[in-house]
């Protein structure tokens, strides 16, 4: 891999860029809290040839709506699954426009 290949992660939602340490220490929470919510199957992190856990901004987002929930007074399971299911439901409805913009640029005179 090259240095430009590095730079061009930077942008990469999906890389697993931050260690269990500096993702606890961004999120204002405990590496626990991070081994609870993967035990909860919320997130997976990445492995690196070490062994260690590596996260990416995509999970970091997922983790942090999860503590707002656990703060909330939510338990970690029932959070965890929330935030699966609202994660859910955002999907469905970016797929759901998709197909509404792909129906409405079909021509009504050609389709017949």
């Amino acid at each position: 891999m090259t240095a430009d290949d590095s730079f061009g992660r930077l942008d990469d939602d999906d890389y697993p860029a931050y260690t269990m340490g500096r993702a606890a220490e961004m999120l204002g929470t405990t590496q626990g809290f991070l081994r609870a919510i993967g035990e909860a199957r919320l997130i997976t992190p990445l492995r690196s040839a070490g062994g260690h856990r590596r996260y990416s901004r995509y999970q970091l987002r997922i983790a942090a709506r999860a503590r707002e929930l656990v703060d909330q007074g939510t338990p970690i399971d029932a959070a965890c699954r929330i935030v699966i299911l609202e994660d859910q439901l955002e999907e469905a409805q970016r797929i759901n426009a998709e197909y509404r913009r792909a129906a409405g640029s079909v021509n009504p005179a050609t389709a017949a």
